[in-house]
């Protein structure tokens, strides 16, 4: 009895360590990405300023990089036995035209955070591959080898779902097969010599 209480116990103890250092080396390759690659910020593209302009022409709005959204004249009410609402000088109230004045700023924000959300895929998936062979190669100790390993996988999850949407359909493609052989190889591999 006294037996299967300190086999479950160190059982445990290795999920315990596995889980921990699965969380540990996502964090470190995360926290190191950032202190590398520093994220684009929409106060870096789009600054803010303390006295907003009143871009109420469509040159104006066009002269700073803004995006003109014409209005447009609603049609005359059906009658109705209410009156309808209009504006003091009788003409009917419609959408009225407006600047958006961050509309080119934000399209580069979003170029430049294409191109970051790319780069961090390349660190991830290099670094959850690195991991996943390192946890296939470690035979010290199994809660080492399965956290290694995990946290590769974790890493690659992370990294292709944070640039699924951006990413080619041909390098999604040539991503996946990559992947598919390597675990394939892995598996073949390793967990033969592990049954020898």
């Amino acid at each position: 009895m006294e037996q299967d209480t300190h086999k479950r116990r160190a059982r445990l103890l290795e999920w315990s360590l596995t889980i921990a250092i699965v969380v540990v080396l996502n964090l470190l390759i995360n926290v190191g990405l950032q202190l590398v690659v520093k994220e684009p910020t929409y106060e870096k593209f789009c600054p803010q300023t303390q006295i907003l302009d009143n871009y109420s022409t469509k040159d104006s709005c066009l002269a700073v990089g803004g995006q003109w959204i014409e209005g447009s004249q609603a049609y005359p009410p059906k009658k109705v036995p209410a009156p309808a609402p209009t504006r003091p000088d009788g003409a009917f109230e419609g959408t009225p035209s407006y600047c958006n004045p961050s509309f080119t700023c934000s399209q580069q924000l979003q170029e430049a955070s294409k191109v970051y959300n790319r780069n961090v895929f390349l660190v991830l998936i290099t670094a959850g591959a690195v991991s996943l062979l390192i946890g296939f190669f470690v035979t010290a100790s199994t809660a080492v080898s399965l956290g290694f390993t995990w946290g590769g996988v974790l890493s690659l999850v992370v990294g292709s779902v944070r640039y699924w949407s951006d990413m080619n359909e041909y390098l999604r493609f040539v991503l996946l097969l990559l992947v598919l052989g390597v675990l394939i190889w892995l598996g073949i591999k390793k967990l033969n010599d592990l049954q020898k």
